[in-house]
Protein backbone atom coordinates (compact mmCIF):
# COMPACT_ATOMS: atom_id res chain seq x y z
CA UNK A 1 0.00 0.00 0.00
CA UNK A 2 1.44 3.41 -0.95
CA UNK A 3 2.22 5.62 2.04
CA UNK A 4 -0.32 8.31 1.15
CA UNK A 5 -3.20 5.82 1.36
CA UNK A 6 -2.50 5.46 5.08
CA UNK A 7 -3.47 9.11 5.49
CA UNK A 8 -7.02 10.40 5.44
CA UNK A 9 -8.09 12.80 2.71
CA UNK A 10 -8.47 15.39 5.48
CA UNK A 11 -4.83 14.92 6.44
CA UNK A 12 -3.73 15.17 2.82
CA UNK A 13 -5.73 18.38 2.58
CA UNK A 14 -4.09 19.71 5.74
CA UNK A 15 -0.63 18.98 4.32
CA UNK A 16 -1.56 20.71 1.06
CA UNK A 17 -2.73 23.75 3.03
CA UNK A 18 0.48 23.77 5.06
CA UNK A 19 2.57 23.71 1.89
CA UNK A 20 0.31 26.32 0.29
CA UNK A 21 0.89 28.73 3.16
CA UNK A 22 4.53 28.86 2.07
CA UNK A 23 3.50 30.41 -1.26
CA UNK A 24 2.47 33.74 0.26
CA UNK A 25 6.08 34.51 1.14
CA UNK A 26 7.64 31.68 -0.79
CA UNK A 27 10.00 29.47 1.14
CA UNK A 28 9.25 26.13 -0.47
CA UNK A 29 12.89 25.66 -1.45
CA UNK A 30 16.24 26.79 0.01
CA UNK A 31 16.26 29.98 -2.08
CA UNK A 32 13.53 31.45 0.14
CA UNK A 33 12.63 34.09 -2.43
CA UNK A 34 9.89 35.52 -0.20
CA UNK A 35 7.60 36.47 -3.09
CA UNK A 36 3.82 36.18 -2.84
CA UNK A 37 3.04 33.62 -5.51
CA UNK A 38 -0.66 33.76 -4.61
CA UNK A 39 -0.64 37.36 -5.86
CA UNK A 40 1.24 36.65 -9.07
CA UNK A 41 4.74 37.52 -7.86
CA UNK A 42 7.45 35.30 -9.33
CA UNK A 43 10.69 34.18 -7.76
CA UNK A 44 13.64 32.19 -9.09
CA UNK A 45 11.40 29.36 -10.36
CA UNK A 46 9.15 31.76 -12.33
CA UNK A 47 6.04 29.84 -11.25
CA UNK A 48 2.81 31.06 -9.70
CA UNK A 49 0.29 29.04 -7.70
CA UNK A 50 -1.14 26.83 -10.46
CA UNK A 51 0.34 23.56 -11.75
CA UNK A 52 2.52 24.01 -14.84
CA UNK A 53 3.18 20.78 -16.71
CA UNK A 54 5.31 20.09 -19.77
CA UNK A 55 4.36 16.49 -20.58
CA UNK A 56 3.41 13.15 -19.10
CA UNK A 57 3.32 9.48 -20.04
CA UNK A 58 4.84 6.05 -19.39
CA UNK A 59 8.63 6.39 -19.33
CA UNK A 60 10.89 3.43 -20.10
CA UNK A 61 14.23 5.23 -19.76
CA UNK A 62 14.31 5.38 -15.96
CA UNK A 63 16.06 2.95 -13.62
CA UNK A 64 14.95 -0.68 -13.93
CA UNK A 65 13.19 -0.85 -10.55
CA UNK A 66 10.97 2.05 -11.60
CA UNK A 67 10.25 0.94 -15.16
CA UNK A 68 9.30 -2.75 -14.86
CA UNK A 69 6.99 -3.78 -17.69
CA UNK A 70 4.48 -0.94 -17.55
CA UNK A 71 6.87 2.00 -17.35
CA UNK A 72 7.22 4.80 -14.86
CA UNK A 73 4.29 7.22 -14.95
CA UNK A 74 6.29 10.37 -15.48
CA UNK A 75 4.96 13.92 -15.08
CA UNK A 76 7.43 16.63 -16.16
CA UNK A 77 6.81 19.89 -14.30
CA UNK A 78 7.84 23.13 -15.99
CA UNK A 79 10.56 25.41 -14.56
CA UNK A 80 13.02 24.61 -11.77
CA UNK A 81 14.57 25.98 -8.58
CA UNK A 82 18.09 25.30 -9.88
CA UNK A 83 19.96 27.16 -12.60
CA UNK A 84 22.06 24.40 -14.15
CA UNK A 85 23.58 25.83 -17.31
CA UNK A 86 24.12 22.28 -18.62
CA UNK A 87 20.55 21.06 -18.01
CA UNK A 88 19.60 18.23 -20.34
CA UNK A 89 15.92 19.20 -20.03
CA UNK A 90 16.63 22.90 -20.53
CA UNK A 91 13.64 23.51 -22.80
CA UNK A 92 11.45 22.64 -19.79
CA UNK A 93 13.55 23.96 -16.90
CA UNK A 94 14.91 27.17 -18.47
CA UNK A 95 12.75 27.96 -21.47
CA UNK A 96 9.44 27.20 -19.76
CA UNK A 97 8.12 24.61 -22.18
CA UNK A 98 4.71 23.58 -20.90
CA UNK A 99 1.34 25.01 -19.94
CA UNK A 100 -0.51 26.03 -16.82
CA UNK A 101 -3.23 23.56 -15.92
CA UNK A 102 -5.73 22.89 -13.14
CA UNK A 103 -5.52 20.83 -9.99
CA UNK A 104 -8.30 18.66 -11.38
CA UNK A 105 -6.39 18.01 -14.60
CA UNK A 106 -3.22 17.11 -12.71
CA UNK A 107 -5.25 14.64 -10.65
CA UNK A 108 -6.65 13.13 -13.85
CA UNK A 109 -3.12 12.82 -15.27
CA UNK A 110 -2.11 10.76 -12.24
CA UNK A 111 -5.06 8.38 -12.36
CA UNK A 112 -4.72 8.14 -16.14
CA UNK A 113 -1.10 6.99 -15.87
CA UNK A 114 -2.19 4.31 -13.42
CA UNK A 115 -4.89 3.20 -15.85
CA UNK A 116 -2.22 2.82 -18.54
CA UNK A 117 -0.38 0.27 -16.39
CA UNK A 118 2.42 2.43 -14.96
CA UNK A 119 4.04 1.16 -11.77
CA UNK A 120 4.35 4.57 -10.09
CA UNK A 121 3.70 8.29 -10.44
CA UNK A 122 7.08 9.89 -11.13
CA UNK A 123 7.02 13.62 -10.33
CA UNK A 124 9.94 15.23 -12.18
CA UNK A 125 11.17 18.57 -10.76
CA UNK A 126 8.33 18.86 -8.23
CA UNK A 127 9.99 21.09 -5.61
CA UNK A 128 8.45 24.41 -6.56
CA UNK A 129 5.00 22.88 -7.17
CA UNK A 130 4.54 20.82 -4.00
CA UNK A 131 1.31 22.51 -2.81
CA UNK A 132 -0.40 21.98 -6.14
CA UNK A 133 0.81 18.36 -6.32
CA UNK A 134 -0.58 17.62 -2.87
CA UNK A 135 -3.95 19.11 -3.76
CA UNK A 136 -4.06 16.98 -6.90
CA UNK A 137 -2.97 13.89 -4.98
CA UNK A 138 -5.87 14.28 -2.56
CA UNK A 139 -8.31 14.28 -5.48
CA UNK A 140 -6.48 11.41 -7.17
CA UNK A 141 -6.75 9.20 -4.09
CA UNK A 142 -10.49 9.81 -4.07
CA UNK A 143 -10.41 8.77 -7.73
CA UNK A 144 -8.68 5.45 -6.95
CA UNK A 145 -4.96 6.20 -7.19
CA UNK A 146 -3.04 3.41 -5.48
CA UNK A 147 0.50 3.24 -6.91
CA UNK A 148 3.70 4.60 -5.31
CA UNK A 149 4.67 8.25 -5.54
CA UNK A 150 8.20 9.05 -6.75
CA UNK A 151 9.71 12.44 -5.86
CA UNK A 152 12.27 12.98 -8.66
CA UNK A 153 14.31 16.04 -7.73
CA UNK A 154 17.54 17.90 -8.39
CA UNK A 155 18.36 17.58 -4.70
CA UNK A 156 18.03 21.28 -3.80
CA UNK A 157 15.35 20.83 -1.14
CA UNK A 158 14.16 22.50 2.03
CA UNK A 159 14.07 20.02 4.91
CA UNK A 160 10.98 21.85 6.22
CA UNK A 161 9.14 21.18 2.95
CA UNK A 162 10.30 17.57 2.93
CA UNK A 163 8.81 17.10 6.39
CA UNK A 164 5.41 18.06 4.99
CA UNK A 165 5.86 15.13 2.59
CA UNK A 166 6.70 12.63 5.35
CA UNK A 167 4.28 9.73 5.04
CA UNK A 168 3.21 10.80 1.55
CA UNK A 169 6.18 10.11 -0.74
CA UNK A 170 7.09 6.45 -1.22
CA UNK A 171 10.29 6.78 -3.25
CA UNK A 172 12.67 9.71 -3.11
CA UNK A 173 14.94 10.02 -6.15
CA UNK A 174 17.27 12.99 -5.69
CA UNK A 175 20.24 13.96 -7.77
CA UNK A 176 23.43 14.64 -5.87
CA UNK A 177 25.03 16.91 -8.44
CA UNK A 178 28.05 18.51 -6.77
CA UNK A 179 30.17 18.18 -3.65
CA UNK A 180 32.11 21.43 -4.23
CA UNK A 181 30.25 24.70 -3.53
CA UNK A 182 32.39 26.57 -6.04
CA UNK A 183 31.26 24.22 -8.81
CA UNK A 184 27.59 24.41 -7.79
CA UNK A 185 27.81 28.20 -7.67
CA UNK A 186 29.45 28.41 -11.08
CA UNK A 187 27.28 25.90 -12.91
CA UNK A 188 23.94 25.83 -11.03
CA UNK A 189 23.68 29.25 -9.34
CA UNK A 190 23.51 27.56 -5.92
CA UNK A 191 26.67 27.89 -3.80
CA UNK A 192 24.97 26.17 -0.86
CA UNK A 193 23.93 23.15 -2.94
CA UNK A 194 26.34 20.55 -1.44
CA UNK A 195 25.32 21.12 2.17
CA UNK A 196 21.65 21.56 1.32
CA UNK A 197 21.62 18.32 -0.69
CA UNK A 198 23.33 16.42 2.11
CA UNK A 199 20.75 17.50 4.68
CA UNK A 200 17.90 16.82 2.26
CA UNK A 201 19.12 13.31 1.44
CA UNK A 202 19.50 12.55 5.15
CA UNK A 203 15.88 13.58 5.71
CA UNK A 204 14.68 11.56 2.72
CA UNK A 205 16.44 8.45 4.01
CA UNK A 206 15.05 9.02 7.50
CA UNK A 207 11.56 8.97 6.03
CA UNK A 208 11.76 6.01 3.64
CA UNK A 209 15.00 4.08 4.29
CA UNK A 210 16.90 2.02 1.74
CA UNK A 211 15.17 1.10 -1.51
CA UNK A 212 12.82 -1.88 -1.20
CA UNK A 213 12.32 -3.88 -4.40
CA UNK A 214 9.62 -6.55 -4.59
CA UNK A 215 9.86 -10.05 -6.04
CA UNK A 216 8.88 -8.71 -9.45
CA UNK A 217 11.82 -6.30 -9.46
CA UNK A 218 9.67 -3.19 -8.89
CA UNK A 219 10.61 -0.52 -6.35
CA UNK A 220 8.00 -0.03 -3.66
CA UNK A 221 9.61 2.35 -1.17
CA UNK A 222 12.93 3.92 -0.29
CA UNK A 223 15.75 6.14 -1.49
CA UNK A 224 17.34 6.03 -4.95
CA UNK A 225 20.18 8.52 -5.56
CA UNK A 226 21.37 9.69 -8.96
CA UNK A 227 24.82 11.11 -9.64
CA UNK A 228 25.78 12.42 -13.08
CA UNK A 229 29.47 12.02 -13.87
CA UNK A 230 30.85 15.22 -15.38
CA UNK A 231 34.07 16.08 -17.23
CA UNK A 232 37.29 16.50 -15.23
CA UNK A 233 35.73 15.65 -11.90
CA UNK A 234 33.51 18.76 -11.75
CA UNK A 235 30.82 16.84 -9.87
CA UNK A 236 33.19 15.80 -7.06
CA UNK A 237 32.20 12.17 -7.31
CA UNK A 238 34.55 10.82 -4.65
CA UNK A 239 33.05 13.00 -1.92
CA UNK A 240 29.50 12.30 -3.15
CA UNK A 241 29.90 8.52 -2.90
CA UNK A 242 31.81 8.76 0.40
CA UNK A 243 28.99 10.77 1.95
CA UNK A 244 26.32 8.36 0.72
CA UNK A 245 28.18 5.26 1.89
CA UNK A 246 29.24 6.62 5.28
CA UNK A 247 26.48 9.05 6.25
CA UNK A 248 23.41 7.58 4.55
CA UNK A 249 23.83 3.83 4.01
CA UNK A 250 26.20 1.51 2.11
CA UNK A 251 23.01 -0.17 0.84
CA UNK A 252 21.76 3.00 -0.84
CA UNK A 253 20.64 2.26 -4.39
CA UNK A 254 22.65 4.65 -6.58
CA UNK A 255 22.75 5.28 -10.30
CA UNK A 256 26.17 6.52 -11.44
CA UNK A 257 25.10 8.05 -14.74
CA UNK A 258 27.26 8.24 -17.86
CA UNK A 259 24.94 10.19 -20.18
CA UNK A 260 26.36 13.68 -19.69
CA UNK A 261 26.48 15.61 -22.94
CA UNK A 262 26.74 19.35 -23.58
CA UNK A 263 23.40 21.18 -23.62
CA UNK A 264 22.08 24.69 -23.31
CA UNK A 265 24.95 27.01 -22.23
CA UNK A 266 27.48 24.25 -21.49
CA UNK A 267 29.18 24.80 -24.84
CA UNK A 268 30.44 28.16 -23.56
CA UNK A 269 31.95 26.68 -20.38
CA UNK A 270 34.82 24.26 -21.00
CA UNK A 271 35.28 21.48 -19.98
CA UNK A 272 31.48 21.13 -19.93
CA UNK A 273 31.60 21.46 -23.71
CA UNK A 274 32.49 17.79 -24.16
CA UNK A 275 31.14 14.38 -23.20
CA UNK A 276 32.82 12.36 -20.48
CA UNK A 277 35.35 9.72 -21.43
CA UNK A 278 34.98 5.98 -20.71
CA UNK A 279 37.87 6.35 -18.26
CA UNK A 280 36.10 9.12 -16.35
CA UNK A 281 33.03 6.94 -15.99
CA UNK A 282 35.00 3.86 -14.90
CA UNK A 283 36.84 5.97 -12.32
CA UNK A 284 33.51 7.17 -10.90
CA UNK A 285 32.13 3.63 -10.59
CA UNK A 286 35.34 2.44 -8.97
CA UNK A 287 35.16 5.31 -6.50
CA UNK A 288 31.66 4.19 -5.50
CA UNK A 289 32.82 0.60 -5.04
CA UNK A 290 35.84 1.70 -2.98
CA UNK A 291 33.55 3.82 -0.81
CA UNK A 292 31.61 0.65 0.04
CA UNK A 293 28.39 1.16 -1.90
CA UNK A 294 26.71 -2.19 -2.53
CA UNK A 295 23.85 -1.34 -4.90
CA UNK A 296 25.05 0.46 -8.01
CA UNK A 297 22.56 0.44 -10.88
CA UNK A 298 23.79 -1.82 -13.65
CA UNK A 299 26.95 -2.86 -11.77
CA UNK A 300 27.64 -6.14 -10.00
CA UNK A 301 29.56 -5.27 -6.84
Amino acid sequence: MPAYLRLSTDELGRRADEAGERLTSCRLCPRGCGVNRREGELGFCRTGDKPVVSSWGPHFGEERPLVGRGGSGTVFFTNCNLGCLFCQNYTISHLGEGAETSIEMLSTIMTGLQARGCHNINLVTPTHQVPMILEALRLATEGGLRIPLVYNTGGYESVETLRILDGIVDIYMPDFKFSDPEMSKRYSAAPDYPEVAKEAIKEMHRQVGDLVINEEGIAERGLLVRHLVMPEGIAGTEEVVRFIAEEISPHTYINIMDQYHPCYRAFDHPPLNRRITPEEYRDAVQAAIRAGLKRIDGVTC
